[in-house]
């Protein structure tokens, strides 16, 4: 046979350095884009103000005039009406100066950003299109093997049978073809779970991002209708808009974290963690930015180390914290504890007397998005549990939870 899929896999490689080079030139052009805006607008804004402030009002039909009649420094704004009248005349070196100094740093600020971010998008890149790459290496070696038309038959019936929603492999009776068969499956099962984390990235994210983006939205159509003349309006608009941003980002922080968790590019860091002095930091922590509940601790009497990442176990602790916090009643009582469990096991402890779970939501607890009917009203995501989860099982520990209505929630992270 021809080596036409070496020129396939040639070709492939072609698209990818394609796709690479289409990101950096949208992204640096980006930054010239928005730096040479920023050049334009100031100088404009500033004409604006000028000739507000001294004229008293702004009329399109006004003439501008720049001369420069002894060279850049001398460089003057002229203001003249539809007769030719000279209304105002001001010097703008120094505001095109400022503007141009000010583009510069911000140019000089983003072309950095922009920098240290390609690189890991140019790596994902890599790595979205390493399944077609792998693809087209496959397609090479099997261009090697010397096939009959049966034995290419027989592929092309077990590879058509293959459905993007089912879990079945491709099976090949052909002793022969099972290197084939192997190989591909691996890239089926990979091409599949690509997909289905990436569908299911987007769909939690499109469904939770509506809400916000709705309200400000129609905050900004009510300040573009009312907000200029009604102190109130503009008051209640940017205090609504403010928070919403921040529910936002704080949202979209929680699914980037489970994002990268899930294409495994949060490494952990393990290293020795002294638990009773993580839960005391904890505890010290929660006394002093929160002053609405009772904080109590009982720690372990004796020594309790393991193996962990310090940054995430502490951060999967917090979030237990912060949901007693929420669903705890002001002045009734949280304690943080830690010890050893009948299996053996070290265990980090959050208990509240809030409102408690019922059997079902304790089922689904950990689940993206899932919050209980009684939760709803409270402010939230549904994530933080399931980023929660995420690290206990990282460190290949578990939860044990005992809850009831009305009486409260005892969570314990087992390692």
């Amino acid at each position: 046979m021809s080596s036409n899929p070496n020129k396939e896999e040639r070709r492939i490689r072609s698209i990818k350095g394609k796709v690479m080079r289409m990101l950096i030139a949208r992204r640096l052009g980006g930054v010239f884009g928005g730096s040479l805006g920023l050049f334009v607008l100031i100088p404009i804004l500033w004409a604006v103000y000028t000739v507000t402030e001294k004229l008293g009002t702004f009329s399109f039909s006004y003439k501008v005039l720049l001369t420069m009649p002894d060279g850049v420094k001398s460089l003057m704004f002229k203001l003249t009406d539809a007769a030719g009248t000279v209304l105002l005349t001001e010097s703008a070196y120094k505001i095109v100066l400022f503007s141009a100094v000010a583009s510069t740093v911000v140019f000089a600020f983003r072309f950095i950003g922009a920098l240290l971010s390609i690189g890991p998008d140019l790596t994902k890149i890599s790595t979205i299109l390493a399944p077609i790459d792998e693809l087209a290496t496959r397609a090479d070696e099997i261009s090697n093997f010397e096939f009959d038309e049966s034995k290419y038959q027989l592929l092309e019936n077990a590879i058509s049978k293959i459905e993007p929603d089912d879990n079945k492999e491709i099976l090949l009776p052909d002793k022969e073809l099972q290197g084939i068969e192997t190989a591909m499956n691996k890239l089926i099962g990979r091409m599949k779970e690509n997909y289905r984390q990436q569908a299911r990235f987007v769909n939690d994210a499109s469904h939770e991002l509506r809400t916000p983006i709705a309200v400000i939205e129609g905050y900004a159509n009510m300040l573009s209708r009312w907000g200029r003349d009604d102190e109130k309006v503009l008051e209640e608009s940017i205090t609504a808009i403010k928070n919403e941003s921040a529910n936002m980002k704080h949202l979209v922080e929680q699914l980037l974290f489970l994002a990268r968790g899930d294409s495994g590019r949060t490494e952990l860091k393990p290293e020795d963690v002294d638990l009773n002095a993580m839960m005391q930091e904890i505890y010290e922590e929660s006394l002093m930015i929160d002053e609405h509940h009772r904080y109590r601790i009982k720690l372990f009497d004796g020594n309790l180390h393991i193996n962990a990442d310090p940054g995430l176990l502490k951060q999967a602790v917090r979030i237990l914290v912060d949901n007693a916090a929420k669903y705890t009643n002001e002045g009734d009582e949280i304690i943080l504890g830690t010890g050893i469990n009948e299996k053996g096991e070290d265990y980090l402890m959050v208990q509240d007397t809030g409102i408690g779970m019922s059997a079902n939501d304790v089922e689904h607890m950990f689940e993206r998005f899932y919050r209980a009917d009684e939760a709803r009203s409270r402010e939230g995501t549904g994530l933080g549990l399931s980023i929660a989860k995420w690290i206990v099982d990282r460190h290949k520990g578990n939860f044990t939870v005992v809850s009831r209505t009305d009486l409260g929630t005892r969570i314990c992270i087992n390692l």
